[in-house]
This record gives structure tokens, sequence and C-alpha cells, in this order.
């Protein structure tokens, strides 16, 4: 049994595309993203109002309809984003011991630092509750789960791990009333080990499935600094124009450092078409190798594409 901190970050993403990444934290010192002065500014401050990055808590301002500069989100009042608690997951995997290709039960439990006992009601947050997200440690593979709640008052999913080796589990939720948070636990699984696989060069492009993507940015990838991302979509050389929505919206991207150490939750911008391109926001806070997953869903099935990228300083 491990009990993991959770830090509140940004789900960035979620389409605004707006990207999280695991080393915020709500209780963290805030970054002002925008301080008013002269009149306006006490006219603001005495209202007593500040807004905050519904991913990234800790970008605040005094000014209402500004920008997170991290994600491109647009700052709320900060009621609405946290309510000063602290919170951790719980993990349990029933066997204690995962065996690849033996089923496992992995359950979640969401608790309130220093208030352990106390429930913790989460929000539904792209369609669900928890965004499970199981990479292999050398990010070659990428699965996507939704555990749900129990009687118990835990959050299950049955996993079949199909090689043995260490793999790292996120879990991207939200407490009620709170801000976004991100736990993350190591793991590994007896039985034959998987074959790690060394990624070093910028990989822009994904085929699978009939499908092919291609990934862009507007800008050269640097750090700090609010990013554009554009992946199109097309089928057997031709642009594929009805996506359908996975999880609310056109597309879902989870961005990982090679470390597994950042994650970063990119969602797409809102569109009225329905691609080839899907557009995003993101933002990188430290230079290193990223591995990038795409979801979508077309013709009622959901693929799943993969890219590395290198973000320089």
């Amino acid at each position: 049994m491990n009990r993991i901190p959770v830090s509140a970050l940004a789900l960035a993403s979620l389409l605004s595309f707006a990207s999280c990444s695991s080393d915020s934290n709500s209780s963290s010192p805030t970054d002002t993203v925008a301080t008013a002065t002269g009149a306006e500014g006490a006219a603001d401050h005495a209202g007593g109002h500040t807004y905050a990055c519904p991913m990234h808590p800790e970008v605040t301002s005094t000014k209402e309809g500004e920008d997170c500069p991290k994600c491109g989100m647009k700052l709320v009042h900060n009621d609405e984003v946290s309510n000063g608690k602290a919170y951790q997951m719980k993990f349990e995997a029933q066997p204690g011991q995962p065996v690849a290709r033996q089923a496992t039960t992995l359950a979640f439990t969401p608790q309130e630092s220093g208030n352990e006992a106390a429930p913790v009601p989460l929000a539904v947050v792209h369609e669900k509750k928890i965004h499970l997200i199981i990479v292999s440690k050398d990010l070659s593979q990428f699965h996507h789960e939704h555990p749900e709640f129990t009687a118990e008052g835990n959050y299950r999913v049955p996993f079949t791990f199909p090689k043995g080796g260490d793999y790292v589990m996120f879990q991207d939720y939200t407490p009620a009333g709170s801000g976004h948070q991100l736990g993350r636990q190591p793991i590994t699984v007896k039985g034959a080990a998987y074959t790690p696989v060394k990624f070093s060069k910028d990989q822009m492009q994904w085929s699978g499935d009939g499908y092919q993507a291609t990934l862009a940015f507007d800008k050269p990838l640097k750090v700090n600094q609010l990013l554009g991302m554009k992946i199109n979509i097309s089928k057997g050389g031709q642009p594929v124009t009805d996506l359908d929505n996975y999880l609310g919206a056109l597309g879902h991207v989870v961005v990982i450092s090679e470390d597994t150490e950042r994650y970063l939750h990119v969602h797409p911008n809102d569109q009225a078409d329905k691609g080839p391109a899907i557009g995003f926001n993101t933002n990188f806070e430290a230079p290193g190798l990223y591995r990038v997953f795409l979801q979508f869903n077309h013709g009622g099935q959901i693929h799943t594409g993969s890219f590395t990228i290198n973000v320089g300083v």
C-alpha cells in the first residue's frame, strides 16, 4: 500500500488545451500573472477578488479576464479553484504483487491530508472522475483507464499488464470545490519483462491502424512560453474531417517527460469543425525529451498515437 502526496496541477489542457505539470502544487507560492496598479489596482484589490487558472492554481491575478500564461486557459474566481486543502491518493493492488498477463484490480482512494478518514467527493472532469494513465517506465507503452466508484468508497478498475517490468501510474482528478490534483505511483510487475526502448530524436509523425498524424508547433520548442500545438489526422492519405468527440473534445493529449517526473494533460481548443487539424495550447517548464500521446475517436473506435519531442532552454 502506497500513499502518494498529490500536487495540484494543471490539467492543462483539457483542451483549451491547457497543460498540467506534476511539479505544480496548490500550496506552493503563487505567481502573479498581472498586478493592477494605481487607482484601478486599488479598486480591484479592495473588492477582495482574485482569479486563478483551473489547471495551474499557482497562477493568480487580481484582474478578471486574464489568460494563464502557462496554458492559455481563462482565469476564474479563486473560490472556484481551491479550498486550501491538500490531498493524496492511496493506492492498493489486488493481488498485492501484479503479474504480467494476469488480471489485477487497481484501487485508488483520494484522501484529504491530515483528515484521511473524511470522504473526498470528486468532480466530473472531461466526463470522468479519475483519468488513470499507465505508462511503461521507458514510455513505449501507454494506457488510459477510468476507475469507477465502489460501495467501499474507493475507485477501482481491472487491468492486465501486458509485460513485466517497471511502470508508472498517474491519477488525474479534481476534488469537489478544489483544484486539479495529480497522483503518481511507480509499480513493478513480475513476469517476462518488456524490452526497454530508448527514444532520442524528434518524431513528429505517427502512423497506425491505417491512420497518419503529424505534430507541429507554432514556435521553436523552448521552455516557459505558451505554444500552439496542432495535430493533423489523415487516413489512407485523405484528411479526416469527421472526428467524433472523445471525453468531450476532439482529441486527448498527455505529455510525459523522459524521467516520468513531469506530466502535462493537454486538451484541444474549442473549434467548430471536426478535423483534420486539432489545435491545443501548452507550456513546458523544463527542458528535455518528452513523449506525446494522442487519443482520438473515429469510426466508433479510440486510436492512440505517439510522438517524441525535445524541448530546449
